[in-house]
């Protein structure tokens, strides 16, 4: 299976610790790298990476990454990395099968979960999203995740920025097929921003977007020093 890790976005909170988000150091390894090598643990055996803000920079290590570790890297460049982040999970559809698992390249997570993730298998004309039902995560900035309601069996009911009520969070890791690329492109031509989020609204109302709870498990979305502060201090 291939994973893709959208990369595109221009990390302006942590621009005083690095230029480039994904190259942001943690523990002194890069925050792509992380999430690399977390995936290939899982079973994730090639991986697309959507490039865009510093893009050059990110490549360039990549290049040198497969160099040193081996990994199979082939990266898209996003021309409107600007907007909204399901415009990068689009440009990357020509290089993905039907099914896929979608990654963030500032989250880090326990790669057991993705491999049971994978093991669970997904909707074949769907999404399934990791997600923590620990609502009173310490790792997990209020004002900043992405809020999940869903109902009684895991089917997702809503998802967004500080939608009320919730019970869970959306840790950014996404079992997914190209119905989700389908349903950002309806996003945008019904006036919505195409942002993953605006996907995945489109699949629940069809009944396509389900879950998978990630348990007591290690994730943690480094958006800013304060995240990044606490990276440094746990063993993902």
């Amino acid at each position: 299976m291939k994973g893709l890790i959208v990369a595109a976005g221009q990390g302006t909170r942590l621009r005083d610790i690095a230029p480039s988000k994904p190259l942001a150091l943690v523990r002194g390894v890069p925050l792509i790298e992380h999430v690399i090598g977390s995936a290939h643990e899982a079973g994730i055996g090639e991986f697309i990476v959507v490039t865009g803000y510093e893009g050059e920079r990110l490549e360039a290590f990549l290049r040198g990454l497969t160099a040193r570790r081996g990994f199979a890297i082939t990266t898209v460049r996003n021309p409107d990395w600007r907007g909204a982040n399901g415009l990068s999970v689009a440009v990357a559809e020509p290089h993905l099968d039907e099914q896929f698992v979608l990654m963030m390249a500032d989250h880090l997570f326990d790669w057991t979960f993705l491999a049971d993730l994978i093991a669970a298998g997904g909707e074949a004309k769907g999404v399934v999203l990791a997600i923590d039902r620990r609502l009173d995560n310490p790792l997990v900035d209020l004002d900043d995740v992405t809020r999940v309601e869903t109902d009684s069996d895991g089917a997702i009911l809503r998802i967004g920025k500080l939608i009320e009520p919730y019970n869970a969070f959306d840790t950014g890791v996404f079992l997914a097929s190209k119905a989700l690329i389908e349903a950002i492109g309806q996003d945008i031509a019904q006036g919505g921003s195409g942002g993953i989020s605006g996907g995945m609204t489109i699949l629940a109302a069809r009944g396509r977007a389900k879950t998978f709870d990630i348990g007591n498990r290690f994730w943690l979305d480094v958006d800013d020093a304060v995240a990044h502060t606490h990276a440094e201090r746990v063993q993902a």
